[in-house]
């Protein structure tokens, strides 16, 4: 949970005493960002200053919206298929920047929720809360039996909040679906309820205690790994009791070292329990940031918070040990198709953009340790993906990428030079050698799959060579000649936007002057006065965007060769 530091009364807070001042704020500030995605669709004002203006608009907004905006926020900040590049930069950045409530609030929960005084169930409650987020904050107490214990209480009236904003969202959805054609493409349905479903199943903290007990049931026979035990009886939807384990932040690198412990290690351990997460159990922390885990003294990770967690389709030894190998050796086929097997992708007509992607990453990150520098090439090149061939990531494979993206930041925090690969191989080398029934299958699996990399590295093309493959590859899959219309398309595209200001400026102009005609007649001078210098400044911009055309013909019949 991240501990914030105290900040003035928001809107949000008064919501709930006024939904229609709430609709309002919401709609509002909705239409707003509207405007914005079509200006940066429709290509005005699209300089990367411009757009970070919007995105930091977008950030303070939502942080000013209160919890459940800043949930969205949060889960939108892996959507590169929903919003652009520079409001999913910014939203990286949000934190749950909402004060702690008060302790007599938070009491009061914990004695409603658990049916009478809180000495009955606590002999030591500290009214001075751990750490606060949006959803709720974290008391430390002390059971009768001599058990430290912390306690999870949810922020007050969080309930009627959600219910509030999702009946607003709701109805915005419905409209824009009506009203607004251009976002036929979004199924903005299956969205908003993505979001709703995922946020009213992180403030249930009965559902938490259940997936903190699945999850450690998980990781019953790893000794590394320990997660805290849930009190059922001291838990209910607005209060959750857990095992006290305090542990030093994962990402704090000089406090681990000061203790004797590995950094490199502890990344081994994230790493592999993250595989095991995805790969074998089919069942993953969604949000793995610095404040959900710890490393305890020995050594031994410990995960906290299981509000948000997600499901994919586990597969079986063989396919992962065959994916493993598959990502060694650069197969796109064979690991979109682990990836179909899996429910992450959607099987479709054309599967071009998927199979870029993967061959993108595949060919960044499997030989070497990424540098930030690439890592940020990469993540433009992808988002260059999405906007030549757009297409909806499904919800899992959002979470994925949120949770792998998040853990690959704090492995780097641990140790700049990690490999994922590397990192995992102990995990794949588990597979083959642990199990009574399956090792026999699971070791002849890795050793044909180790033939066949052997094979791959002996027959694999020199540099030289590997370009000319990955040209011809290209010239089949006429990703050169997209490239070559798209330009001549970019050019069109360019001059028709200075012809539709253009004629945008000379409406403006002739407005203004004939406003200002109208007024002087009926002896309104000052009136006139502003129209006609409104006519005037709006000439300027005419005679400028004029310019600009002239301009842009010139330069488009040089490149054209047309003279």
């Amino acid at each position: 949970m991240l501990t914030t530091s105290l900040a003035p009364t928001k809107s949000w807070q008064q919501s709930t005493k006024s939904p229609l001042a709430r609709q309002v704020d919401v709609s509002v500030s909705a239409a707003r960002l509207g405007i914005y995605l079509w200006l940066d669709s429709a290509g005005f004002q699209r300089s990367t200053a411009d757009r970070e203006k919007r995105a930091q608009w977008l950030l303070d907004t939502l942080v000013k919206l209160g919890p459940t905006f800043i949930k969205i926020g949060q889960a939108l900040s892996t959507r590169a298929d929903l919003l652009p590049l520079e409001y999913v930069r910014a939203l990286v950045k949000l934190q749950d920047q909402v004060p702690q409530f008060p302790s007599a609030q938070a009491i009061a929960i914990v004695e409603k929720e658990l049916g009478g005084p809180i000495s009955e169930f606590y002999k030591d409650f500290d009214p001075e809360p751990l750490a606060a987020a949006s959803l709720g904050q974290v008391h430390r107490a002390t059971l009768f039996s001599g058990e430290e214990v912390v306690v999870k209480v949810q922020r007050p009236g969080l309930q009627q909040l959600f219910d509030i904003d999702f009946q607003v969202l709701d109805k915005l959805v419905k409209f824009a679906k009506q009203r607004l054609r251009g976002l036929k493409n979004f199924d903005l349905e299956a969205i908003y309820q993505e979001f709703a479903t995922i946020l009213y199943r992180e403030i249930d903290y009965v559902q938490e205690g259940m997936n903190a007990d699945r999850f450690r049931q998980n990781f019953a026979d790893h000794e590394y790994i320990l997660v805290p035990k849930i009190y059922p009886d001291l838990t209910t939807k607005r209060v959750l009791t857990m095992e006290y384990m305090p542990g030093i932040k994962v990402n704090d690198r000089r406090s681990l070292e000061a203790i004797g412990i590995n950094p490199k290690d502890v990344n081994h351990i994230g790493i592999c329990a993250y595989m095991k997460q995805l790969l074998q159990d089919g069942y993953f922390q969604a949000d793995p940031h610095p404040g959900n885990m710890a490393v305890r003294s020995d050594g031994k990770l410990i995960f906290y918070d299981f509000g948000m967690m997600a499901e994919v389709q586990a597969i079986n030894k063989n396919q992962m040990v065959q994916t493993f190998f598959a990502v060694l050796r650069k197969d796109t086929d064979q690991v979109v198709q682990t990836m179909v097997e899996m429910g992450l992708v959607e099987p479709m007509s054309d599967m071009t953009p998927v199979r870029r992607i993967v061959k993108l990453l595949l060919e960044k990150f499997t030989d070497k340790p990424v540098e930030m520098q690439a890592f940020r090439s990469v993540r433009n090149e992808l988002y260059a993906v999405f906007e030549e061939q757009p297409f909806r990531l499904p919800a899992r494979l959002t979470f994925i990428i949120k949770a792998l993206t998040t853990l690959d930041g704090v492995a780097r925090d641990l140790d700049p030079q990690y490999n994922l690969l590397v990192a995992a191989k102990p995990f794949v080398k588990s597979l083959a050698t642990t199990g009574i029934q399956n090792r026999g299958s699971g070791l002849g699996e890795l050793a044909r799959q180790a033939k066949s990399y052997v094979s791959y590295q002996i027959q694999k093309p020199n540099p030289a060579e590997a370009a000319i493959n990955r040209l011809e590859q290209r010239l089949e899959d006429g990703e050169l000649e997209i490239r070559v219309q798209a330009l001549d398309t970019e050019r069109s595209i360019r001059t028709l936007h200075l012809l539709v200001r253009s004629l945008m400026y000379a409406c403006l102009t002739g407005f203004g002057a004939l406003c200002g005609s109208i007024l002087l007649v009926g002896h309104m001078t000052g009136g006139a006065v502003f129209a006609f210098v409104f006519a005037g400044v709006m000439g300027v911009c005419l005679l400028k965007a004029m310019v600009k055309l002239k301009l842009r013909e010139q330069i488009d019949r040089i490149a054209t060769g047309s003279f």
